[in-house]
């Protein structure tokens, strides 16, 4: 029982991190980044996921609660963010 609860917070965690690396990662493309060109090349999403993924790797070494794949999910929800981001910026902008 005791277990499962701690199964259940580690998917709980990591979905977590998945959904703010998500949200940051595309506010910060849309917000920061607007006038930046090189954050238009097609491997920019895939670059910010990895280097995500080796960030988050270190914090998943240390806290035995979530695992390796928690790393990997993050780093995918940052590079799909990224993506977003650029999608944003692409979109004329709404007019008041």
């Amino acid at each position: 029982m005791f277990e499962a609860i701690l199964g259940a917070v580690g998917i709980a965690v990591s979905g977590g991190a998945a959904v703010f690396g998500y949200i940051k990662s595309r506010d910060f493309v849309a917000r920061r980044l607007r006038y930046v060109d090189s954050v238009r090349k097609p491997i920019m999403p895939w670059a910010a996921g990895a280097v995500a993924t080796v960030a988050a790797v270190p914090v998943v070494w240390l806290l035995p609660l979530i695992g390796g794949p928690s790393a990997l999910l993050f780093g995918a929800a940052v590079g799909v963010g990224t993506r977003a981001g650029v999608k944003r910026l692409e979109r004329p902008a709404l007019e008041d």
